[in-house]
């Protein structure tokens, strides 16, 4: 006689599975909630169930967002192109305000050639997949975007032979032994790339890229940064991380970063760099091939943003947010709380539990401040935060809000 074995149907197995998580979640204090903004990114926003309150939890840190003349561009952009590219940019997708864009990015960076992305993560994801040939190698820092770290682990697995390293975050000593290792390496016989953010998003510290610099020239490898969140924040005119350390463009050999953060606060990313690696990009990488091009009204809109930047008097969004920036990082401190150190736009508080960090921030929006708390898997365990982002359209009132309502989380 035989007997058969009932067996769950994938299903099955997969709602038990993702009911227990979400429930675990639940129960420990660590469920996100999704808040629903019902207007324009400012300053002040609008949040579904909490009214308005003061937004510290964006990456619109020149104020750009909602600037009439960036919402006009990208309107304008919609009436003469339409709402959608529906193609990718090699079959019927590379429309004019594309070009510009590129162009305009080019100019602003001072480099040969721009190519833009309907996100950064897609910019990062196409870069090594598409430049890296076997028998090279890619040493990133450990603490690198989320989207750095795949576009290493895309390469290593559709390209056979290429290689991977990380080294701990910004030790340059670590770095130099990683570059050593690399000579006696009879494997690594192409070229070596050096990966790093220029500010990261979750310390709010920057990378040391003139001791990277330095390095690099000392072993010939490449040096690309992922300047997202320094794009618009650092250096004298927001060039980037290299302008705040008073570097030449050219010391770095690829540039990648967002128009979503302080470039208008749209969508889309960008490499940034020599003309045949811009080139190969168009030619080979697959999120180019394979994926819509940037929305032209986004395109509009970015570049509007960019030229606002450049033409602005004495860079003033620029030092405003400067100005801010060392305000609140003062009264954070003077309210008892401890901010990690940074010349950035990105003032962690951390507060180590994941739940803490959520209840924290959960309380904050009642008292009309809004402020994400980040726990893990964003951050390693035990290092859970509040992220308080800091934007050139805040004014003195905005922080002293942020301030008051920090130091009633003191007394609960």
């Amino acid at each position: 006689m035989t007997t058969t074995t009932s067996r769950q149907s994938g299903i099955e197995v997969f709602e038990e599975r993702s009911a227990a998580i979400i429930k675990q979640l639940e129960q420990s204090g660590q469920l996100k909630t999704l808040q629903m903004i019902e207007g324009p990114m400012d300053a002040n926003v609008r949040v579904r169930g909490y009214g308005e309150v003061v937004c510290f939890c964006s990456n619109n840190y020149l104020g750009l967002a909602n600037h009439p003349e960036v919402n006009a561009a990208g309107i304008e952009g919609i009436k003469k192109y339409g709402a959608g590219t529906a193609s990718v940019r090699f079959i019927g997708g590379t429309f004019t305000p594309h070009e510009t864009i590129e162009k305009t990015l080019a100019k602003f960076y001072g480099v040969e050639a721009a190519y833009t992305f309907t996100s950064c993560w897609n910019a990062n994801e196409a870069i090594f997949p598409t430049l890296c040939e076997p028998g090279d190698l890619v040493i990133s820092d450990e603490l690198n975007h989320a989207s750095i770290i795949d576009s290493i682990r895309l390469m290593t697995t559709i390209k056979k032979g290429v290689h991977k390293a990380v080294f701990k975050h910004s030790d340059l000593g670590v770095l130099r032994s990683v570059l050593e290792a690399s000579r006696a390496n009879p494997e690594v016989t192409g070229a070596i790339w050096v990966v790093t953010d220029g500010v990261f998003s979750m310390e709010g510290d920057i990378a040391d890229l003139p001791g990277l610099r330095k390095l690099c020239d000392e072993f010939g490898a490449l040096l690309v940064v992922d300047d997202s969140h320094g794009t618009g924040v650092m250096g004298k005119t927001g060039r980037g991380t290299h302008e705040h350390f008073g570097m030449k463009r050219s010391q770095i050999d690829f540039i990648t970063g967002t128009l979503g953060k302080a470039l208008g606060g749209a969508a889309g990313g960008y490499v940034a760099g020599p003309r045949n690696g811009i080139e190969l990009l168009i030619q080979r990488g697959r999120p180019t091939l394979f994926s819509n091009a940037l929305p032209v009204s986004v395109a509009c809109s970015a570049n509007k943003a960019i030229e606002l930047l450049m033409q602005e008097p004495k860079a003033g969004r620029v030092v405003r947010l400067r100005e801010n920036v060392a305000y609140a990082r003062a009264e954070i401190k003077k309210a008892g709380f401890d901010v990690l150190e940074s010349p950035t736009a990105i003032c962690p508080i951390i507060v180590h539990d994941t739940a803490r960090a959520i209840a924290m921030s959960k309380k904050l929006l009642e008292l009309g401040v809004y402020v994400i708390g980040f726990g893990y898997p964003v951050v390693p365990e035990g290092h859970a935060r509040l992220r308080v982002q800091i934007s050139a359209a805040h004014a003195r009132e905005h922080v002293d809000k942020l301030v008051s309502a920090l130091k009633t989380l003191k007394k609960v």
